[in-house]
């Protein structure tokens, strides 16, 4: 990948009820300040508001632009990972580029991704999802989901020194390595990821985590949104554990463990002695006493509402990760694709 004739790139983007963003999205990708060919390949979900209409009109607003366009696919099921195979397919550069419909990439990232797979030899690079708020609540759910007392010590989340990792936030891929590998599982509805670059270490390729590497992320809207949205990751995370033996640690075990002693502690109190009642009491001073030093800086409102963004995502994600059905487990490994192998 030489520095006077950098790489045509592909960006794919999985879109369901998007109309919020969608538009500011694009516009971050038309604005990259990187010389060469770019097209943007859109997979519609089906959705139910203005998501498809605003895709449609960034076609014709870029018809004829000679470096970057716009072009859709359609993605009937509406599941992220059929949405992502879709547009590889549909999209033809050598370098494949995944952005969601509500982030929001800083003006470098292409050219820095193009530089860090040349300079690691990686297959996949990737770097920091930034949360950003609009208001008091996604400030405030930002705040938590930038914290090590939110997400643990996730370097995609909280940043860190760049370095080899087990998966990074969306990615920037080698088109040779997603089509050696068959694109995503479309059965891992949630964790996609995880499991792509799982299969990539396997077949002896490097995923790289650098935090120059930034991708602006809007936070879910409200309480109920954010619940269910870790309610899966929690659920799916779950379902990777069962995946692939050996995968979890402490840090996943910690939010479903918090449940467990929350739920245990409240029966306790309530039946048997109130002194169970420390339990669910010492985690709310903890996620109180955790807010401070995460929401500096921010407005009153928002600072009120981290504690209630903390305990949404632990005990939401931690009962997502406890009810996952073996079914679910057992629906994807029969899925299974034998591993390609380094060699």
């Amino acid at each position: 990948m030489s520095e006077q004739q950098p790489p045509a790139v592909s960006v794919i983007m999985p879109v369901l009820n998007e109309e919020r963003h969608l538009r500011t999205s694009v516009r971050h990708i038309l604005e990259q300040d990187y010389a060469g060919e770019l097209e943007v390949v859109i997979a519609l979900g089906p959705s139910t508001d203005r998501t498809d209409e605003i895709a449609a009109e960034l076609v014709r607003e870029t018809a004829s632009n000679k470096r970057v366009r716009v072009h859709t696919v359609p993605n009937p099921t509406g599941r992220t990972p059929a949405a992502l195979n879709a547009a590889i397919k549909a999209s033809r550069h050598p370098v494949v580029v995944r952005v969601d419909g509500h982030g929001m990439l800083s003006p470098n990232y292409i050219a820095t991704a193009v530089r860090l797979l040349d300079e690691t030899g990686a297959q996949n690079v990737g770097g920091i999802m930034y949360a950003e708020g609009e208001n008091a609540w996604e400030q405030a759910v930002a705040a938590a989901m930038t914290s090590k007392i939110g997400v643990g010590n996730a370097a995609f989340h909280t940043g860190g020194a760049a370095a080899p990792a087990e998966t990074v936030y969306l990615g920037v891929f080698r088109r040779e390595m997603l089509e050696k590998l068959d694109g995503y599982n479309e059965e891992f509805i949630r964790a996609q990821d995880w499991e792509l670059n799982f299969r990539i270490r396997e077949a002896g390729g490097l995923i790289w985590f650098s935090p120059e590497l930034k991708v602006s992320y809007r936070p879910r809207p409200s309480v109920k949104a954010l619940a269910k949205q870790y309610k899966n990751y929690g659920r799916w995370r779950h379902v990777v554990a069962r995946y692939h033996q050996g995968s979890i640690n402490l840090r996943y075990l910690a939010a479903p463990t918090a449940v467990v002693a929350i739920a245990a502690g409240l029966v306790v109190g309530a039946a048997v002695t109130p002194w169970g009642l420390v339990v669910p009491a010492g985690y709310l001073a903890a996620i109180t006493a955790g807010s401070v030093p995460a929401g500096k800086g921010l407005p009153l409102k928002a600072r009120a509402q981290i504690p209630v963004a903390l305990a949404t995502m632990h005990m939401s994600w931690g009962f997502g990760f406890l009810t996952s059905p073996r079914s679910l487990a057992k629906k994807v490994i029969a899925s299974r694709r034998e591993p390609v192998r380094a060699g």
